[in-house]
């Protein structure tokens, strides 16, 4: 009898992700942004991976995650959360169960002030047909009531991935807001707006230059996602192997 051994050998390959990316569930977000259309972009734009990240809610991003899954993007589910300090960081959750305990922490953490859409535009949640089937009445924007380092060691609790968001910014970064990255603040990596490199951010601040970064395009509009891209190589689509080849992650910028 004669047997016959194979192998299946797993190679890193090139990933494009877009970890940055919000639906119309934020007040900021384009009526455009529904969680199918984000994926036929993803799609067109030959995006491997993306994160849907709606401020201080999660809510549009397990049915982006299903949308995903029919068409081969792999959907990285979290929230940009905005600190007590008005410090933007970006927050992944593992799993589906994990997202909505961080939502109920989030939400034991919110001000419920009224959201005025005129004023800072509608907050929806939708499904897979683009059906209106909810709408957050309280306004997603406002800062939470705890710290950054504190919405750190919360994520890392829950084994999720905490990313400062867009450094580089003038207001709502780490940058802008402290100057400074405190001692204790446990994340995996830092986020680069799609302007890092023409604002010559780490010039500037020369003391953020020992750290691992990721860029993304903190998209608003359809024609935003995927301006600007990580390259990860990974072996496998999975919540711990993104995670892990965050650090190593090969910067896209946009031309601007």
């Amino acid at each position: 009898m004669n047997f016959v051994l194979s192998y299946i050998i797993l190679l890193k390959v090139d990933c494009k992700a877009d970890l940055h990316i919000h639906t119309v569930l934020s007040p900021c977000g384009d009526l455009s942004m529904s969680p199918s259309e984000i994926i036929k972009k993803a799609v067109e734009k030959k995006l491997d991976i993306i994160g849907i990240t709606d401020h201080n809610s999660s809510l549009n991003a397990e049915i982006t995650r299903k949308i995903g899954e029919k068409n081969g993007v792999y959907v990285m589910m979290g929230v940009e959360v905005n600190t007590r300090e008005e410090v933007h960081s970006i927050c992944f959750m593992p799993d589906i169960k994990s997202l909505n305990d961080f939502q109920v922490f989030l939400d034991s953490k919110q001000t419920f002030f009224p959201n005025s859409p005129d004023k800072f535009g509608n907050q929806f949640i939708v499904d897979e047909d683009e059906n209106i089937i909810g709408e957050i009445e309280h306004l997603l924007i406002n800062a939470l009531d705890l710290s950054i380092t504190e919405l750190a060691d919360v994520v890392a609790q829950m084994n999720g991935i905490f990313i400062p968001a867009h450094v580089d910014r003038p207001r709502y970064s780490i940058s802008s807001q402290l100057g400074i990255v405190p001692d204790n603040l446990n994340f995996h990596v830092m986020e680069l707006s799609p302007f890092a490199k023409s604002n010559n951010f780490l010039e500037k601040f020369p003391w953020f230059k020992t750290y691992s970064y990721i860029t993304n395009s903190d998209a608003h509009y359809i024609t935003d996602i995927g301006k600007s891209y990580n390259c990860l190589k990974i072996e496998q689509f999975s919540f711990e192997e993104i995670k892990n080849a965050l650090k190593y992650s090969i910067l896209n910028f946009p031309e601007l």
